[in-house]
């Protein structure tokens, strides 16, 4: 039974005329379509307001306009994408409104709205509300630097020759001003990278607060750097006493420690002894200490990690 009906089926399909028959019907439905759209036709439809141009330093509230009902004649195949998209006016708050208080208003004429939201093929008829106003409150405006989350390991002998930098170094934040207040800075995400022996280059999100009343002007920034090869260096710094009595004579030994740092390669011939600076202050020495403490007080500004391999200094009092 099944089998006869599969057959008659497919005998139906192969049969010609019943092929031109749903040709012709598919063809006259096509034509009526067609004839259908080509004529005009007048109706009301709700369109949404998309402002452009909002000052940035204004927050449109939700309880102002956000519609106009506008009476349309237009053929149609307007009137098909009408319904198929949402419709929208674009108001334009550079040219379009005027400021009163906490208040933008809209007044345009219809003849205003022809001419520039639509094409010559529709004509406005109706338009309800003629005015709208817009609510609104003072954001606040303000910068905030980015703190970049790092965890970083260097391949054996490798370092930063400069410091992580994002790009850009802050950015804007814009809201109620009672919660821009709060936010001190801006933390990425944490960047974790191992074995490191290039340049680092990465593009990483920012972890914003989560609130809809604060706009950001990023979501993400660039981190790089510049990575090299570095070593380790000594130079002999000599020991510079301070703070001792006129009335006292003060004999210490050694004079001169080796302070050792590390150094990227490319730097390495320009880092001099007299970079460095070693001092004992003799106004730390206390009741029967017969030793000074040698402090590093200044070092290339190409070094880092810079250390004095002595830590004591024996000194004696000759009056």
């Amino acid at each position: 039974m099944i089998k006869r009906i599969k057959t008659k089926i497919r005998d139906s399909i192969k049969n010609k005329k019943i092929n031109v028959f749903i040709l012709f019907l598919i063809s006259s439905f096509v034509i009526l379509l067609f004839s259908k759209l080509s004529k005009q036709y007048t109706n009301t439809i709700e369109f949404g307001i998309n402002t452009v141009n909002v000052p940035q330093e204004a927050v449109i509230l939700n309880d102002s306009n956000r519609n106009l009902k506008l009476t349309l004649k237009t053929y149609g195949f307007k009137w098909l994408n009408y319904y198929l998209n949402e419709p929208k006016i674009n108001i334009d708050f550079s040219k379009d409104v005027v400021k009163r208080d906490s208040t933008f208003i809209w007044s345009k004429s219809m003849s205003f709205l022809t001419n520039t939201q639509f094409d010559k093929q529709v004509q406005l008829l109706a338009m309800t509300p003629d005015t709208l106003y817009f609510k609104f409150d003072v954001n606040e405006v303000k910068k905030v630097n980015i703190n970049i989350n790092s965890d970083i390991k260097f391949s054996l002998g490798y370092d930063l020759e400069s410091a992580l930098k994002s790009n850009p170094d802050s950015i804007t934040v814009v809201g109620p001003k009672s919660l821009v207040d709060t936010i001190l800075n801006i933390s990425t995400e944490k960047l974790t990278l191992k074995d490191i022996k290039a340049n680092i280059d990465q593009t990483i999100a920012l972890k914003l607060p989560k609130n809809r009343d604060i706009k950001f002007s990023h979501k993400q920034v660039d981190v790089h750097a510049k990575v090299g090869k570095f070593t380790e260096g000594m130079v002999k710094v000599p020991v510079n006493l301070i703070n001792v009595p006129d009335t006292l004579k003060i004999k210490y030994f050694p004079k001169v420690v080796v302070v050792s740092y590390y150094v990227s390669l490319t730097n390495f011939n320009q880092v001099k002894a007299q970079d460095f600076k070693v001092v004992c202050d003799f106004n730390k020495v206390t009741k029967n200490q017969s030793v000074l403490i040698p402090q590093l007080m200044a070092t290339s500004d190409l070094v880092k990690d810079a250390k004095i391999n002595q830590n004591r200094i024996e000194f004696i009092v000759t009056e």
